[in-house]
């Protein structure tokens, strides 16, 4: 990577020394296979890709209940791989942007970004994102214009909380 990525050998290590990865020896190969098609039953991680607002209310549903901060990170090319390795490495959600070879080779479009997650978490996402909709809060978000007065649509979500 270096010379290309990276100016010198020394950027390079330290990037690839940044990288989150799986133990050597817990894995032997990768499986590949679209989530619906049940062929990996269960898998050890899930990618989903999404737009940036499509990503907060998935971020959303995920801290529903039980919430804490959730910390994203990048190395940059290869956050892809960095994504994946992260989640399998620590069992967390991880969220990226995906690098260069993904959209270039992997059709992945310029607005999306990338979730790897464990599907242990997936059940609590649907959980959060249907309590969500229920408060008036969905996907697509209807924007106001700064003409439109906002109270009508926080009401929807906020008329009867207490808090």
């Amino acid at each position: 990577m270096a010379g290309v990525w990276f100016k010198t050998i020394e950027d390079a290590s330290a990037h690839q020394h940044a990288m989150d990865c799986v133990p050597h020896g817990r894995y032997r190969a990768m499986a590949v296979a679209p989530l619906t098609s049940g062929r990996l039953n269960p898998p050890d991680i899930c990618l989903i890709y999404g737009t940036p607002g499509q990503m907060i209310f998935f971020i959303n549903g995920l801290q529903w209940s039980g919430y804490r901060k959730l910390s994203f990170t990048s190395v940059g090319e290869s956050a892809c791989a960095d994504s994946w390795g992260k989640a399998l490495k620590t069992g967390e959600p991880a969220l990226t942007i995906p690098c260069y070879a993904e959209r270039r080779y992997g059709g992945v479009a310029d607005d999306e970004l990338l979730m790897a997650i464990p599907p242990r978490f997936l059940p609590k996402v649907i959980e959060g994102l249907a309590a969500l909709d229920k408060n008036g809060l969905r996907y697509p978000i209807p924007p106001y214009g700064i003409q439109a007065d906002a109270g009508a649509g926080l009401a929807v979500s906020y008329a009867d909380k207490k808090a």
